[in-house]
């Protein structure tokens, strides 16, 4: 990529949730103001290497944008005639202007509304997630398809599918009021750490591993809009601290590598302190939530300096707290983890019993199950969970850690012979 094209790209990713926001106040539809902002675009191409960079990208491709889109409608009822290219691309003072009056106040409006929209409460996570790539990351159908592992034309249909449940909505393009934005709040966070979600069990997909970096992304964006809000500073936190092990998670083979054998020295200390900086802010607002819980969680491993510094106690103790904020049996399941280092394998599979009826189909039950009746020596037990594990992988990656157990287990403990003796 050319050094024009590189900082006219990153001006334009930049400002894309800002115009776009814009746009679809101006337009109340999000088709209408995706075309106008493509056509924006289309135009910094060819006018931004000429002219050198506009004092406000956003403002700039908010007006142009803009412009474009009216003239569109007005060719099409032939009211007047359009006027010349010089005329569009020659914003001149229009643009100082522009960029005075779309203050800070008017962008976090602008982007939240967006945020919300692709939130839609009649939604599925599936269709939120992919709008949200697609709207306001302006990652292009190609790449979430081949993210998802899906077709074009299926990821297609899913952004269509969305865009109409939009449309057809009464969504309230008027500027959110507080109890609104508070409420919805929630569900962009939720909608965020999906998105990191996706890319952070990817394995060897490294374009949908590419979905974390997006998703810190937007959420920095987010904590820019709500910087007091301490949740929102526990989520990017966490993020940050569990993308930082990712250059440990796998071998060079693609195999899964656990945390307690991980090469701490490969964690990205950078993100780490970030993040741990993040969590001591949010912490400090005695507001707690789900999210500084985890990334207390998170914090506690990263601070350890080896497996056997990792403060446990500490971790039973805030997956408790996070068992009374958000009860779940997957909560209970990773705190079975902490109470197995505390107080032992047996403990923890007591923990565990009364979950298997609700995650009898969940991968992680199962090889939990598996190493925590291994550590007991019970090897039959622990077999017949590994191969049930093995059975619910979600990646190749997640099967393999699973069949080197397996293994081991065959090679030290055979399983019986079966028939006649």
């Amino acid at each position: 990529m050319s050094a024009d094209l590189a900082w006219i790209s990153a001006a334009i990713t930049a400002a894309r949730p800002q115009a776009v926001g814009a746009l679809l106040r101006y337009f109340r539809d999000l088709d209408t103001a995706e075309e106008a902002f493509q056509d924006a675009c289309l135009r910094a191409l060819k006018n931004w290497p000429a002219n050198g960079p506009p004092r406000d990208p956003a403002a700039w491709l908010i007006m142009v944008g803009r412009n474009a889109a009216l003239d569109g409608v007005r060719k099409r009822s032939r009211n007047t005639e359009l006027p010349s290219e010089e005329v569009l691309s020659d914003l001149g003072d229009q643009e100082e202007r522009a960029a005075e009056r779309i203050d800070a106040g008017d962008y976090r409006d602008d982007v939240l509304r967006l945020l919300f929209i692709c939130c839609h409460p009649d939604l599925p996570a599936t269709q939120q997630i992919a709008l949200a790539l697609r709207i306001v990351s302006g990652l292009s159908v190609k790449q979430i398809a081949r993210a998802f592992l899906v077709s074009e034309a299926a990821m297609e249909q899913r952004i269509t599918r969305a865009k109409r449940e939009v449309a057809g909505g009464e969504v309230a393009f008027e500027t959110p009021g507080a109890v609104q934005r508070s409420e919805r709040l929630a569900a962009v966070a939720a909608m965020l750490y999906l998105v990191f979600n996706e890319g952070y069990s990817a394995g060897d997909n490294p374009e949908r591993a590419q979905l974390c970096d997006e998703a810190i992304r937007l959420t920095r964006l987010l904590l820019r809009l709500f910087q007091t809000e301490p949740e929102i500073m526990g989520l990017l936190a966490l993020m940050l601290i569990q993308h930082a092990r990712t250059p440990a998670r796998f071998d060079a083979e693609g195999q899964v590598v656990l945390l307690d054998d991980q090469d701490r020295g490969l964690w990205d200390r950078k993100r780490i302190n970030e993040g741990l900086a993040l969590i001591d802010k949010a912490m400090r607002h005695r507001r707690p939530g789900a999210y500084q819980v985890q990334a207390a969680i998170a914090a506690l491993h990263a601070r350890a300096a080896a497996p056997a510094d990792t403060d446990w106690p500490q971790i039973d103790a805030l997956y408790a707290s996070l068992e009374r904020l958000t009860p779940s049996p997957v909560v209970t399941l990773n705190r079975a983890v902490a109470v197995s280092k505390v107080r032992g394998p047996e403990a923890a599979l007591e923990m565990i019993a009364p979950l298997e009826d609700r995650l009898a189909g969940y991968f992680h039950f199962h090889g939990l199950k598996g190493a925590l009746n291994l550590e007991l020596g019970r090897h039959a037990e622990a077999r017949a969970a590994f191969d049930r594990a093995i059975a619910l992988a979600n990646t190749a990656a997640e099967a393999a850690h699973i069949r080197q157990h397996l293994d081991r287990l065959m090679a030290d403990h055979p399983a019986p012979a079966t028939g006649a003796r």
